[in-house]
């Protein structure tokens, strides 16, 4: 049996993630989040301990840390570095090792062509904390899985390709579902994708924008 940790846990693909781990595993689970009252539908759930907290708060987060196997982190903002800081820390307090961790497409300079000219005004505010992160983990001892998935859809689909730094970003969207369905895999077996940083996208979205952009969805999942 496994215990994994999330972190972020209130966030659209967290809570994904969450539903599917109880339903085929018999995994238990760690939520941590802030203002644990939002995640209050699990609070009588014998495989789930909820822990209100802030990442930023290292004591919390690693007493809170101690029992886990995989830590898997769904948080973001400007200061997700900061917040990743803290996250390390407490890892190497309670000595975990394996860390998978939600990025964004942009972060390791991989968008090719006008998509990636789009791409990189459109998170603008965002991408440099994504990238300091990726710095931080990749300087880190720990052994990591970086996910870098395309612009989110919530669309009732698991269909999605994954490449590496060096194959570039070839597609521009991919449902939520999806990025959780690789999330997934790599808990279910943590010896995959290790230290390495996974692009995801659909197949056959390439163009210069998400085709649903005036839908007014966005990539933000916290």
């Amino acid at each position: 049996m496994t215990k994994v940790m999330i972190l972020g846990a209130h966030g659209a693909m967290a809570q994904l993630l969450t539903q599917r781990l109880l339903a085929e595993t018999a995994d238990d689970l760690i939520l941590f989040l802030r203002d644990a009252k939002r995640l209050a539908q699990f609070a009588n759930q014998p495989r789930i301990t909820l822990v209100d907290g802030d990442v930023k708060d290292t004591a919390t987060l690693a007493k809170a840390m101690a029992d886990a196997d995989i830590i898997y982190s769904n948080l973001g903002g400007r200061d997700l570095a900061d917040q990743m800081t803290h996250v390390l820390a407490a890892m190497h307090e309670t000595g975990k090792q394996r860390l998978i961790y939600i990025s964004a497409l942009g972060a390791r300079h991989e968008v090719p062509g006008k998509f990636g000219d789009w791409n990189e005004q459109a998170i603008a505010a965002v991408l440099p904390g994504f990238r300091a992160t990726s710095q931080l983990v990749d300087e880190s001892d720990i052994s990591y899985t970086e996910i870098r998935p395309a612009w989110l859809t919530d669309y009732d689909e698991v269909d999605y390709e994954e490449t590496t730094v060096a194959e570039g970003f070839p597609g521009t969207e991919v449902s939520r579902l999806s990025v959780v369905d690789f999330a997934f895999k790599v808990i279910q077996d943590p010896s995959q994708a290790q230290n390495a940083s996974v692009g995801l996208d659909k197949p056959g979205t390439a163009g210069e924008r998400p085709s649903w952009l005036s839908e007014g969805d966005s990539q933000n999942d916290n």
